[in-house]
């Protein structure tokens, strides 16, 4: 019921008496008035506290709905582990399933417009178990090809070459995002896990070189993860490989002898790694024989190469002075809806190296980045070198010298260019000012 306030009868009533000839019929019908107006007001209060309280619910409706949305679609990496390990579960020809879901995804990527939302997630158990979900399920997934070996007598050729390669891709995407993911989180166990789960491609000590190595030289002639321009996929990835080897023990070595140990102790990360390895693969050889064996090993040396290769269009031809500031701009981001959600946000990383321990869903699209296609476009295009360079390498480049690039990352650029034989843009008016963000 709506409460009038009494207030208003006194005042009238003391007015009354002080004012001569005052008329109680006029007391009256002020006080009537009052009451109508406070009455009104009242309820007009209350429908716009009613209407408020109801958006409310609303917008927290909508946002929970949004934030599930955007949780279910990190799902989509281990639905894809999942068809593979049906694959193997069917045998025959189903084993193809897992290398199957890369052309499959590259094109329904490359034809979906590029999203720029930023997630709506927050931290929890459904945000992290995908990641979780995606790593275990990796590793799995060769345990499932040894007991497929085990059953199956008459394995043909092409059903091989089916297995092999649906474990060397799924090794690397969603793997390699996940695991990424995991070793660069603070916890023990969270690293535990991505560091031996990156025995699906042949090397536990990997993000030695990435986190120490990579994230430190990033975009200048000491990372080996960024390809110089003009360097094909073919020249760049055994390249990479070695050079990866070579500086995650270079730099486990250093760390040994700082701690008072021998270069070469025990306490060395290789020979941790190279006991995991035994360990998977004496669990393939009891499950399956040794044609489970050199089924997973021809998958994990494939998918050894295969990483790198993937490396080569996240940093493709960019520039940065030794030592100075890293940005935003020294990445490249492809932000197709797959590209994303299969890499776990791997390939929307501008953010991830000026603070690499943000989360996967804590990443914000760069909204001043060079539209790069899909990361699927990508590799593919890369098997053709004069495709990759003439339709998206040159025109991005251009793009970046021009517009992004400092004075001193364009001399190095320019340098970059001759060597490699591309054209000089350098003297061609920017389209817009440079962005030294």
């Amino acid at each position: 019921m709506t409460q009038v306030n009494p207030n208003c009868f006194a005042i009238y009533i003391r007015f009354s008496f002080q004012v001569p000839h005052f008329h109680y019929e006029s007391l009256l019908l002020k006080c009537l008035l009052i009451y109508s107006a406070v009455r009104k007001t009242s309820k007009a209060t209350e429908k716009s506290a009613c209407l408020q309280a109801e958006m409310r619910i609303i917008c927290t409706q909508k946002y929970a709905l949004e934030e599930a949305m955007d949780i279910l679609r990190y799902y989509i990496p281990v639905l894809v582990q999942l068809a593979a390990y049906a694959g193997f579960v069917f045998g025959g020809n189903w084993v193809w399933i897992g290398i199957a879901s890369l052309p499959a995804l590259g094109l329904i990527d490359s034809i979906l417009p590029n999203d720029m939302a930023q997630r709506k997630m927050k931290d929890s158990f459904f945000t992290d178990l995908p990641i979780w979900i995606s790593a275990i399920l990796a590793v799995g997934l060769y345990i499932m090809a040894a007991f497929w070996v085990a059953r199956t007598s008459d394995i043909t050729p092409l059903q091989y070459v089916g297995a092999v390669f649906s474990l060397a891709w799924l090794s690397v995407v969603p793997l390699v995002p996940a695991s990424h993911e995991l070793y660069h989180a603070r916890g023990k166990i969270r690293r535990f896990v991505g560091r031996y789960a990156q025995i699906c491609y042949f090397d536990c000590t990997r993000e030695i070189a990435h986190v120490v190595g990579h994230h430190i030289d990033v975009a200048t002639a000491a990372d080996g993860d960024t390809a110089k321009r003009g360097k094909t996929l073919y020249e760049f990835t055994p390249n990479a490989v070695v050079q990866s080897m070579k500086e995650s023990w270079e730099t486990e070595n250093q760390n040994l002898e700082k701690q008072g140990y021998k270069r070469w102790s025990i306490r060395h990360r290789l020979w941790k790694a190279i006991l995991a390895q035994l360990i998977a693969q004496m669990t393939f050889f009891a499950i399956g024989g040794w044609r489970a064996v050199a089924v997973a090993l021809t998958g994990m040396v494939i998918a050894r190469f295969w990483v790198e290769s993937f490396n080569y269009f996240q940093h493709y031809g960019l520039i940065r002075i030794e030592g100075g500031v890293i940005s935003r701009r020294h990445v490249w981001n492809h932000l197709k809806p797959l590209s994303r959600v299969m890499g776990f946000e791997i390939t929307n990383h501008a953010d991830h190296h000026t603070d690499s321990f943000a989360k996967y869903h804590q990443l914000v699209p760069d909204r001043q980045w060079i539209p790069m296609p899909s990361v699927f476009v990508c590799f593919f295009s890369a098997l053709i070198p004069p495709l990759w360079h003439n339709l998206i390498a040159k025109p991005a480049l251009k793009r970046w010298d021009t517009e992004l690039a400092t004075p001193e990352e364009r001399s190095l650029a320019r340098k970059q260019n001759e060597e490699a034989g591309w054209p000089n843009w350098f003297d061609e008016k920017p389209d817009r000012d440079a962005v030294f963000a």
